[in-house]
């Protein structure tokens, strides 16, 4: 069965993204980006992919879920169809349409759909953002790939933004690079 994979960068204290969804906080490093690049190829966004040169088939994911706020950074610089590559979904209840034929637009029941997705054949299924989103489909998370950089945001999105719903996830590995982040393993 396929599974969702929560796939996403925090600063030390839990946030995904500044409070105006800033992600330039971050410090960046070659070795961390040519691992993450070469094992999980299909999460860079398909106008970036030959940028850095990545011209490599999807690995791990087919399918991309991501929320408004993931998904209309690429729509304010003109890119209607961020994950060209992989079958895309956008959970909102505030966008009205998708002009994109290839985006797929989710008003309601994300976790009838992840469950829908979950019983086809294909890859995993890449659960892009945001922590709105990724708190309504936490029970269906089955694994957690947390790039944790050493920085400390003190305000913004959180990597989870929902209920108080304790989940337990055991940490499969780590693995360190040379800018201080962690890429932590999670399954539940």
């Amino acid at each position: 069965m396929r599974k969702l994979v929560y796939y996403i960068a925090t600063s030390i204290d839990g946030y995904i993204a500044g409070p105006n969804g800033e992600v330039d906080f971050y410090p960046l490093a070659d070795d961390m980006a040519a691992h993450l690049n070469a094992d999980y190829p299909e999460t860079i966004p398909t106008h970036i992919r030959a940028q850095v040169g990545i011209d490599a088939p999807n690995q791990r994911f087919d399918t991309v879920i991501m929320g408004r706020g993931s998904y209309e950074p690429g729509l304010a610089a003109g890119v209607t169809s961020p994950y060209a590559h992989l079958r895309q979904y956008v959970v909102s209840t505030t966008i009205k349409s998708i002009d994109d034929p290839a985006v797929e637009l989710v008003p309601e029941d994300p976790l009838g759909l992840v469950r829908r997705l979950k019983q086809e054949d294909g890859q995993d299924i890449y659960l892009c953002g945001g922590g709105n989103l990724a708190a309504q489909l936490l029970p269906e998370i089955d694994e957690m790939i947390v790039k944790c950089y050493p920085v400390v945001a003190g305000a913004g999105i959180s990597a989870f933004d929902g209920e108080f719903r304790p989940t337990a996830f055991s940490l499969t590995g780590t693995q360190t690079f040379s800018n201080g982040a962690v890429v932590m393993h999670y399954s539940r």
